[in-house]
């Protein structure tokens, strides 16, 4: 994999870090990002990058002259990336190899000459939307509502929330939700994932990679739900252990493009 995209994608987060904002926490207030042209959904690290420009659109150069188009703005990177079958000349055997790339897509308003769609918008709303991503999570845990602590025991494979009257805003219930099924995927019977099979100290650097899985999951589900977030601007501890990390390894970027 090319250390050059590592570098580029890795830089737009240590910029918002620096701003003392985690860009996994964002509003999505339009919607979470898509192409314009296919209507399909962006990915991954992608979800992050495009969201720092608050559009719910995007074009590449191509699709913006096809559709008379005229781009006004800068471009912003979008990580492509698969894995590649090979048959390996000595054991005769087919290998996985990863490819990765990046290219640029512009923001629909800041290309003159495109509209942005109207919204048809969904009939259910945003805690009907939430009910359904925990309802039809496949093999999804126990679930317990209630007391005053948020966790999920891998022991018991049990995911505990405080109930939903327990918090301020009903949003941060269904994002708390979000961020303990997340640690629930790492069960043995799932995904087999360290950071919850094994016992990581608090503040490890296994620990706090587990932590940034739930909470960039937490994020995306919340945005599908269409859920709005606040953006995380306190915890100047909490972003500058990150901050840290990303600045001392340009390849950081790759632990978090796994979720796509």
């Amino acid at each position: 994999m090319s250390v050059t995209v590592y570098e580029i994608i890795t830089s737009q987060i240590i910029a918002q870090l620096e701003k003392g904002v985690a860009p996994w926490r964002q509003p999505w207030i339009g919607g979470l990002p898509k192409n314009l042209v296919s209507r399909k959904g962006y990915r991954g690290i992608n979800l992050f990058l495009l969201s720092m420009s608050e559009c719910e659109y995007f074009v590449t150069r191509k699709q913006a002259e096809e559709l008379g188009g005229t781009i006004r703005c800068k471009g912003l990177p979008v990580v492509f990336w698969k894995m590649l079958e090979r048959e390996n000349q000595k054991s005769g055997e087919t290998e996985a190899i990863p490819f990765m790339r990046y290219y640029k897509v512009y923001p629909v308003n800041g290309v003159e000459g495109l509209e942005l769609p109207s919204t048809g918008g969904e009939n259910n709303s945003p805690i009907e939307r939430a009910e359904a991503i925990i309802r039809k999570m496949p093999n999804r845990p126990t679930i317990n509502y209630g007391g005053n602590r948020a966790c999920f025991i891998p022991s018991r494979d049990e995911v505990r929330v405080p109930a939903l009257h327990s918090f301020p805003e009903c949003a941060e219930f269904y994002q708390t939700t979000f961020h303990e099924l997340a640690h629930s995927t790492g069960h043995v019977s799932r995904l087999n994932r360290e950071g919850i099979t094994k016992n990581w100290k608090f503040g490890s650097d296994e620990y706090s990679n587990e932590e940034l899985l739930a909470e960039m999951t937490a994020s995306f589900l919340s945005g599908v739900a269409g859920i709005e977030q606040k953006i995380i601007t306190s915890s100047a501890a909490y972003l500058q252990g990150w901050l840290k990390k990303m600045k001392a390894n340009n390849s950081g970027v790759a632990s978090l493009d796994s979720v796509n």
